[in-house]
């Protein structure tokens, strides 16, 4: 550029600053690139349409323009006195016509391509390429940083206007227009004092952006240039006309209608009720005098804060939204960017995510009415944003909606039910403008068939018997094959029912009957399967009660549940806190048992009896007693998607406090499959559980995701040890997409089962074969098994879309009947199901729906995505815990402020909990030993962190997100730190700071005090037997849980070792000698 042809500098607009950052920040995206093309049918004069062009540019400075902004402090525009005209002209008319559409594509993309360089005057171009005699194609190009959609129509008939004056031969004389360095001057004496008074009040309390939260097919990865895509719909002419009718009849706009909309569908995808999308503005302020016929960039980009009362009427809120508009409009200029300075958005992060932009002068409507000797036709449009998600708006007769998306964010699917839900809404308001906000229908009839109706086809024939007759029915058939196996014992299906069957009978003369509770406190042995077979047979249901479980939790299980009768063992009554229950020992009082009548008593059970209570953890300190019924325990019993074989075996590992024991019991046992039982401390040393599962065959596995991970970190041989067991089943938690892999590699002839459930609904209701997987990126929960129904629902109790995040709610055949003694709890998390109506008699309803606290989202393909919790409620190692349970103990102690506990996991599947705990001093010993005395070890935090204060978010929320991590450093001890003194003890601490994710650990720190637990500890013996060769069993740590101890033991079993090699040495030399050479050798050993 010249400086003899310089005739204008001036500063550039906030909106223009922002456009240039962009654009520099991505300079080959395309961000903000406009494109015009149409087809002018006619006799066009070239020459004229070329001076008109000229014309224009010489009219307006900002089509002059370029901008500068390296070396100087801000940037600049440029106006240049004179510019060539940037036309380029093309002859097609040889080019068959199906090629001429296919060499335009490609035009136009190489145009898009090419880009604006922002310091050559003006980023412009101008195309004209004739097609035939008298057709063409045009294209006008052009960066956004010059103009404004407002600017366009305005250009086009000045354009037109001299082009039919040139035609006739006529000089056109137009008034000079206002340059738009005027309105730069104006921007420049506004004062932001009021306008930032007004933004801050209106973002108070406004933390982050609001997200579409959308699972979709996997997206291409690896490229992270955003490129867009566009899809456009039309509402129906009577649609559109309607709102129109009900825009004027209320005093609203067509623009506020449509702004309402999207407000509700981001409220219904991100699941927030108070939402911020931006808005773009014309800016043109009736104070500056002609602005509205101005050219140049004067649109502006504004958050639009909206809040969704589920109980708000529409039409109270749509007015509610049109005054909010009038109030911003007086702050129409305010920068963005100041704007996001001042709300509390943290800086880095955009104020919003998706723009809605209303165009009030549709530009195809604006040239077809400029020239009346030319046809124009054909108009397309193009622009790029640097917005994820931009909505265009043209009004007409038919309403146009066109989403501009990033595809690496969306993809077409997506944005397709996006536009129709959009359709929805709108065509809602007209239906019925006084309903409420809730009730407003977003989704279509065929997307509701589809989530309710096609994704729950799970009919199959209901099983109407209770657990004791299916087993009854298999004693029948295969009475001398073999029921369970415990180490060297074994009963057959006779023996066992003649057991249960005595047992049975004494406890009906205890009082025992239908309804009735029986606790049972035994480990697991043949005695657990007989005691439970006997209390179901007398007709009552049975309570577990773990001998590992503090006396404290054991006395409220015991007086909640107002157990009558007690199953245990001798040796376990010292552990046993008081009660009132009659106590039956299995061991001692056999022969009284064993005394008692083979037939029972004719009990009136039926399926809706009850069967056993379960004690899951509770968010108000308490447990809560789930009431598991004989009949949804027998729709999950009975459904296989692989159903047994007659030569298949199956184990009982689970403790009966937890729900999948009631499938690894009573499955087996009603189909004729032997059960292995596995006493606990082989469950918890991985290489004993996998020899026993290889000593006994068998076939089925029922494990969490923290177990399997440790089988598979420990072997790199299991399909050579473990040749028949094919199904792996994972429950519990969520499943990682590493570990299936790492499965598939050592076990590429299994099948890994991912299921899905809670106590609530029988352990299961979801199942998913990830063998047969199409994600890579994520493990499903699958889709319902037989005789259920799983919805995703909003906070309003509305189905939400396909990949929108909502709560998971369960119906069907699995329910249970509630919570033992919790009427309160049970009406809250037992729902009255509120979908009949939507379903209309096309799948069997269910009357009620479990509310399970839990988020996922629909698949494409019918399958669920798990999201996590809604509330604070866990799952480590399989073990649902209720962390608003162990937040209320600790600031049970007089010393502790305030607590929040969170799960973290820091390094893959190391999945544990940390206590934040606020007080004067740190008093983590204190708070771990009080919270020994109350809760089981896996409820126990692995670590606590003292803190002055807990961090809040602005609206005065713990903000768990910015919780200091725990993991980099060693946890206050008893012991004071003592570094590893030898080899060995070095060697030892390497492994338990990779174990446990510490810096240091000290020789006698506690395993378990610094955040060990159980299947930790597996694995800390798997190591220290690969590192030394040398067996450790999980007893002699658990004893002696320290560095120091362990080293002792690692020690002593090398020199045991070595001198064992020793001997044998001394052996094998000894086979070589005479008789006479031995007694010399012998002789000499004597003699020292």
């Amino acid at each position: 550029m010249g400086k003899g042809n310089v005739e204008d500098f001036y500063p550039i607009s906030p909106m223009q600053q922002g456009m240039l950052f962009h654009t520099i920040y991505e300079p080959n995206s395309g961000v903000y690139f406009e494109q015009l093309s149409c087809t002018i049918q006619g006799n066009l004069n070239v020459e004229f349409f070329q001076r008109a062009w000229q014309q224009v540019i010489d009219r307006h400075p900002i089509l002059r323009t370029c901008f500068i902004w390296e070396g100087i402090k801000e940037p600049v525009q440029a106006v240049q006195r004179q510019v060539k005209l940037p036309w380029q002209q093309y002859d097609w008319q040889e080019i068959p016509t199906t090629e001429q559409q296919q060499k335009l594509e490609f035009f136009l993309q190489a145009d898009r391509e090419q880009g604006f360089d922002l310091k050559q005057t003006p980023p412009m171009r101008l195309t004209l390429i004739r097609l035939s005699k008298d057709s063409y194609r045009f294209i006008w190009s052009h960066h956004h940083i010059l103009l404004d959609g407002w600017s366009n129509p305005i250009l086009l008939k000045e354009i037109f206007d001299y082009y039919s004056a040139f035609c006739q031969g006529e000089e056109l004389s137009l008034p000079r227009p206002r340059p738009y360095r005027d309105y730069i001057a104006w921007l420049h004496q506004q004062k932001l004092s009021q306008a930032e008074a007004f933004w801050r009040e209106k973002l108070i309390g406004f933390g982050s952006p609001t997200t579409l939260k959308i699972t979709q097919n996997q997206l291409s990865v690896g490229d992270t240039q955003s490129s867009y895509d566009d899809q456009e719909i039309h509402l129906s002419a009577t649609t559109t006309t309607a709102l129109q009718s009900l825009a004027r009849q209320h005093q609203l706009t067509l623009n506020t209608l449509v702004q309402a909309a999207w407000a509700l569908l981001l409220s219904r995808y991100s699941g927030e009720n108070d939402v911020v999308f931006g808005t773009a503005v014309s800016g043109r302020p009736p104070s500056l005098i002609g602005s509205d016929a101005m050219v140049g960039l004067f649109i502006n980009t504004l958050p639009v804060r909206v809040k969704i009362g589920a109980s708000d009427t529409l039409l109270s809120w749509l007015k509610q939204l049109q005054a909010q508009q009038v109030d911003a409009r007086q702050y129409e200029y305010t920068p963005l960017a100041e704007i996001q300075r001042w709300s509390e958005v943290a800086g880095g992060m955009p104020l919003f995510e998706s723009l809605i932009v209303f165009e009030n002068y549709p530009l195809d409507a604006a040239v077809q009415q400029i020239n009346q000797d030319l046809q124009i036709k054909d108009v397309i449009s193009f622009e790029k944003t640097n917005y994820p998600l931009t909505v265009m708006a043209v009004p007409g007769a038919e309403l146009s909606l066109k989403m501009l998306y990033d595809t690496q964010r969306f993809d077409a699917a997506t944005i397709q039910r996006i536009l129709g839900h959009l359709q929805t809404l709108l065509a809602g308001m007209v239906a019925e403008p006084n309903q409420s906000l809730a009730t407003l229908p977003m989704l279509t009839k065929d997307e509701l068939h589809q989530l309710l109706v096609e994704f729950n086809q799970t009919r199959s024939t209901i099983n109407n018997c209770t657990i004791t007759q299916l087993f009854e029915a298999q004693v029948e058939k295969t009475p001398d094959a073999v029921a369970v196996i415990c180490e060297n014992q074994q009963l057959t299906y006779r023996e066992l029912n003649q057991k249960a069957n005595q047992l049975a009978s004494y406890l009906q003369s205890l009082g025992v009957k239908p309804e009735v509770l029986v606790g049972v406190c035994v480990e697991r042995s043949l005695y657990t399967i007989i005691a439970l077979l006997g209390i179901l047979k007398a007709g009552g249901a049975y309570v577990p009660l773990d001998p590992t479980y503090p006396q404290e939790r054991l006395a409220f299980m015991l007086a909640d549940a107002q157990v009558s009768v007690l199953l245990t063992k001798k040796a376990l009554l010292e552990i046993l806190p008081q009660h009132n229950a009659n106590v039956v020992c299995l061991d001692t009082d056999g022969k009284a048992i064993e005394t008692a009548p083979v037939n029972t008593n004719i009990v009136n059970l039926n399926p809706s009896s009850l069967a056993y209570v379960l004690y899951t953890s509770g968010s108000t300190g308490t447990p809560k007693g789930v009431l598991g019924l004989h009949s949804n325990t027998v729709n999950r019993l009975t459904w296989n998607p692989y159903p047994f074989s007659p030569d298949e075996i199956c184990c009982q590992k689970t403790s009966l406090n937890f729900v999948d024991s009631v499938w690894e019991i009573f499955a087996p046992l009603i189909h004729g499959i032997p059960t292995v039982i596995i006493p606990d401390q082989t469950v918890k040393y991985p290489e004993q559980l996998v020899k026993t599962l290889s000593e006994q065959n068998v076939t089925r596995l029922v494990l969490v995701p923290s177990l399997l991970r440790v089988i598979l970190d420990t072997f790199t041989d299991l399909d050579k040890r473990l040749p028949k067991l094919k199904y792996w089943v994972s429950s519990g938690e969520a499943l990682s997409v590493d570990l299936v892999q790492s499965f598939y590699q050592q076990l590429p002839n299994s099948r890994l089962i991912n299921l899905y459930g809670s106590s609530e609904v029988a352990a299961d209701v979801t199942w998913h074969d990830t063998s047969t997987s199409e994600f890579s990126d994520f493990v499903p929960i699958g889709g319902p098994i037989a005789n259920t129904q799983v919805y995703i629902c909003d906070r309003n109790l509305q189905p939400v879309p396909i990949g929108v995040q909502g709560e998971i709610y369960i119906g069907g055949a699995n329910l249970a009947r509630g919570y033992l003694n919790r009427p309160e709890l049970t009406a809250e998390k037992f729902i009255t199901n509120p979908l009949t109506t939507q379903l209309n008699s096309q799948i069997e309803i269910s009357e009620k729906l479990y509310k399970t606290g839990d988020l996922g989202c629909y698949l494409p393909n019918g399958e669920i995505k798990y999201l996590g919790r809604i509330d604070h409620q866990v799952k480590i190692r399989g073990i649902r815990i209720e962390i608003g349970e162990i937040e209320a103990l600790i600031n049970q102690y007089p010393a502790v402020a305030d607590s929040v506990v969170i799960v973290r996991e820091d390094s893959p599947g190391n999945q544990r909990l940390v206590a934040y705990v606020v007080s004067k001093t740190d008093i983590t010993q204190e708070v771990r030993s009080f919270l020994k005395q109350h809760l089981p070890e896996y409820m126990i935090p692995a670590a606590f962190v003292q803190m002055e204060a807990l961090p809040l978010t602005p609206n005065g929320k713990i903000n768990r997100l910015a919780l200091p991590a725990s993991d980099n450093y060693r946890p206050e001890q008893e012991s004071v730190f003592v570094a590893p003194q030898t080899q060995i003890e070095q060697e030892i601490a390497e492994i338990w700071t990779a174990v446990l994710s510490l810096d240091k650990v000290g020789i006698k720190d506690n395993f378990f005090d610094l955040g060990g637990h159980s299947l930790m500890a597996t694995q800390l013996i798997s190591r220290v037997k690969k590192n030394f060769g040398v067996d450790v069993s999980l007893p002699e740590f658990f004893k002696s849980p320290t560095i120091k101890d362990l080293a002792e033991i690692v020690e002593t079993q090398i020199l045991i070792k070595s001198n064992g090699a020793k001997i044998d040495e001394l052996l094998d030399q000894m086979e070589n000698l005479d008789e006479a050479e031995v007694q010399k050798l012998l002789s000499l050993t004597n003699g020292r």
